[in-house]
């Protein structure tokens, strides 16, 4: 046990996470999971004598210390993902000064290699379809919604200690497949379809991975990512047509046909939003939902593929492992 490489995973309780300590275990790290006491565990790996797991928060930088002592690395995949908040400014808090209070506490450290979990969502987004590459610039315009402004917001302050510490970002786009507990929203499109909900759609595109290939590109990063750089872990680009298409020939649930104008869906948002004020609910169609369905989310992943050595799995596969774990699981 004492040979093998120790590597503190925070967020190692979320879909993401777990997948990435899961494929750290099973490539001959030991790792300890930085654990809020309020965290839903049942995606956390069990204690052994592999897995660690440590009280601490990203607001508390004294447990953040205390969690890195004796580590090698750290994969920073804890976020507030949400497409909405009842609470404005909620995970601007969480999501970039949780992060700061990472790095300060890095600074003591001795890390071979930082990798941050990022976001596509920090890219920006296009009103064509051209794929988004790490090199071109962020149209802040489009980072619609606190969330994208919160990965924003976070992968400069990590890019910010990158003469200071061995950093490395990677940007997931939408992650599929079994473990998404909560689910995400990217999982809450399957399972709305599973359960009959989606009757239309809108022309909109989005980029998905299987989310065991973000967790590989995680260690990948780790093993050959060059310090200060980004690396954009995507798949396949889709237009939500195409995704339904998927669905449907995996679950014989037939597909919309009904296409309509996304003008048509702002005074729903704008009432079911009303309705969240008054219940604290998160909203069935939320406003910054709407507005980024007037954006093509589509990016390349090719610089992964290239330097990183990333094999991807074909996004078929991520959408039939989700399904039957929804199914399994009895969210339908």
């Amino acid at each position: 046990m004492g040979d093998k490489p120790l590597a503190m995973v925070t967020g190692a309780t979320g879909f993401v996470g777990s997948w990435v300590a899961s494929e750290l275990v099973r490539e001959g790290f030991r790792i300890r999971c930085l654990v809020r006491p309020s965290s839903d565990r049942r995606n956390l790996l069990p204690e052994s004598e592999d897995v660690e797991w440590v009280p601490g928060d990203l607001r508390d930088p004294p447990s953040l210390e205390r969690a890195l002592s004796g580590t090698s690395h750290l994969f920073h995949v804890a976020a507030d993902y949400r497409i909405w908040s009842p609470v404005k400014g909620e995970m601007i808090r969480t999501n970039v000064e949780g992060t700061r209070s990472l790095m300060e506490a890095c600074l003591s450290a001795r890390l071979e290699k930082i990798v941050y979990c990022s976001s596509v969502a920090a890219l920006g987004a296009r009103k064509d379809a051209v794929p988004i590459t790490e090199e071109m610039p962020v149209d802040t315009q489009t980072l619609i919604g606190e969330y994208k402004l919160s990965k924003y917001l976070s992968e400069k302050v990590v890019l910010e200690y990158s003469d200071r510490l061995p950093v490395v970002v990677v940007n997931p786009s939408a992650p599929i497949g079994a473990g998404d507990i909560k689910p995400t929203p990217t999982g809450r499109i399957v399972l709305d379809y599973m359960k009959g909900r989606m009757k239309a759609f809108v022309h909109t595109g989005l980029n998905v991975i299987h989310v065991r290939d973000v967790a590989r590109g995680h260690i990948l990063a780790a093993r050959s990512g060059r310090i200060g750089q980004k690396y954009i872990l995507a798949n396949r680009n889709l237009l939500l047509e195409e995704i339904f298409g998927i669905l449907e020939k995996l679950t014989g649930i037939p597909a919309p046909r009904v296409r309509i104008p996304k003008a048509a869906l702002l005074p729903l948002a704008c009432l079911s939003e009303g309705v969240s004020r008054l219940t604290g609910k998160e909203p069935l169609v939320p406003m910054d939902g709407v507005r980024m369905a007037h954006k093509m989310m589509f990016y390349s992943g090719d610089r992964a593929v290239r330097e990183l050595g990333l094999v991807m799995t074909p996004v078929e596969e991520a959408f039939r492992d989700a399904v039957a774990y929804f199914a399994a699981g009895g969210y339908v």
